[in-house]
């Protein structure tokens, strides 16, 4: 029995419980080497699985919430620590004040557009961010949105909820997700994609608007999985510009679809009172399916006597794509193949700029493409801030670009860093990301980028 005063780790000091669900117990407790306040979650899981699962699910965990704790962005909860000891596993987490977007709606029902574009907004540059480096949220919820008492908005539960044993379908061989939220595709059985975050995302803030979940609730999980993956979602009673955002992203197709950096930009377009942009051209190839080297089992939605739905008030966690089960995602490396084959990458920075850039072409599709740029601290020092520019090809032009801000001027694209990612320990990376598009529809070019320290 875990109890308030407790060491955990020899270094972190429970203070009081702040939450409990069917995942464990979230202690607000103090870091005494850094004299901090953090938040641990004490991870459990349902006994309906057994303790040989349940041994397998804090392993997973573990190790899934160690990958993600790569992921720093101002709109995620970040993930600090994560200790083994008795009564645990243990993750160690940001701390932040705050109530979350399921608190709020019990309170005021609904949300105006402004409000509800707003959360989206901030909400979608951390997932962008997340798919970035290849990690899949998978139970975007209201539950899992939270308003800090300043004004902050963040996404929570990365990295720790799909090994908590709470329905997931490798793990126990139950549905993975809050019902009411998950994408069509994964209430059929299917595994969660990039796409299953933007439907969810998207069935989120839907709610904040319409008062209600894209396809109702239902007290009989079994009843409202089916008509998730078969009806279609009944259209927003609202109109205007964020209904038709939330239309683009409920689309039943995953295909169909925008990418989360796309819904940033029409988030951010809404609030800023602009005419959306039209919808891009889906990529028809450069995606691939990539395996996770664990089970898999298929969803039982109906049939064998006494199956057990533990999907009400189920968290999903992440995936690491490039160790996933089948999972339709953009390829890193190599370019697809609408590109020549296995073209090299822009040189990269003189070094003695203080910092290196690589650019590289990740995916492209008939009139777009997808770059990713690695920036490098050359120095022996850490650096405060960087800045990265080429000279944009004849015909092509930037759509969106997240992990930094960009101008263009001519032909010159001018990269500077967020806040979040602007300092570097020496020989230390980072990385930014954009969608362009193309008049001629080739992504052949590969422009040299310079890269300076500021």
């Amino acid at each position: 029995m875990t109890d308030a005063g407790q060491l955990i780790a020899g270094r972190y000091r429970l203070a009081a419980r702040i939450g409990q669900g069917s995942m464990g117990v979230v202690w607000r407790a103090r870091d005494e080497r850094l004299d901090r306040v953090v938040a641990i979650k004490q991870l459990d899981y349902d006994a309906t699985i057994g303790p040989a699962a349940g041994e397998q699910a804090a392993q997973r965990a573990l190790r899934e919430a160690r990958l993600t704790a790569r992921l720093r962005h101002p709109h995620a909860i970040t993930v600090h620590d994560v200790v083994e000891a008795p009564g645990g596993p243990y993750l160690v987490m940001e701390y932040l004040p705050s109530r979350s977007l399921a608190e709020i709606l019990l309170d005021r029902e609904v949300l105006p557009a402004g409000e509800a574009a707003r959360i989206g907004a901030r909400i979608a540059s951390a997932l962008a961010a997340a798919h970035a480096e290849g990690v899949v949220h998978r139970d975007v919820t209201p539950a899992n949105v939270l308003l800090g008492e300043s004004g902050a908005v963040k996404i929570a539960d990365f990295g720790i909820s799909r090994a908590t044993g709470e329905g997931t379908v490798t793990g126990g061989g139950f549905i993975a997700g809050t019902p009411a939220y998950l994408a069509p595709e994964v209430a059929g059985g299917l595994e969660a994609g990039f796409p299953a975050d933007v439907f969810s995302l998207g069935a989120t803030l839907y709610r904040a608007l319409e008062g209600a979940p894209p396809f109702g609730n239902d007290d009989n999980a079994i009843a409202l999985l089916l008509r998730i993956a078969k009806e279609d979602v009944v259209p927003p009673r609202h109109d205007g510009p964020l209904a038709e955002v939330l239309t683009r992203m409920l689309q039943r197709d995953p295909g169909a679809r925008p990418a989360m950096a796309e819904v940033q930009e029409l988030f951010e377009a809404v609030t800023g009172g602009r005419p959306l942009p039209p919808p891009r051209p889906r990529p028809r190839a450069g995606t691939r399916l990539l395996r996770v080297r664990r089970p898999r089992r298929r969803l039982v939605l109906a049939g064998a006597a006494g199956a057990v739905l533990l999907a009400l008030g189920v968290v999903i966690g992440t995936v690491i794509v490039p160790d996933g089960t089948p999972v339709a995602a953009p390829v890193p490396s190599p370019v697809t193949s609408s590109i020549s084959s296995s073209p090299s990458p822009a040189p990269s920075t003189p070094a003695d700029l203080g910092c290196a850039a690589r650019y590289e072409v990740t995916n492209s599709w008939p009139g777009g493409y997808q770059v990713q740029v690695t920036v490098r601290n050359d120095r022996a020092a850490g650096l405060s801030g960087w800045r990265v520019r080429w000279t944009l090809p004849a015909g092509h032009r930037i759509s969106g670009l997240w992990n930094g801000t960009f101008t263009v001027d001519g032909s010159t694209v001018t990269v500077e860093n967020a806040d979040w990612n602007a300092k570097l320990d020496a020989d230390a990376t980072t990385t930014f990301g954009l969608i362009a598009l193309t008049q001629n529809g080739s992504a052949d070019a590969r422009p040299a980028v310079t890269c300076r320290t500021l």
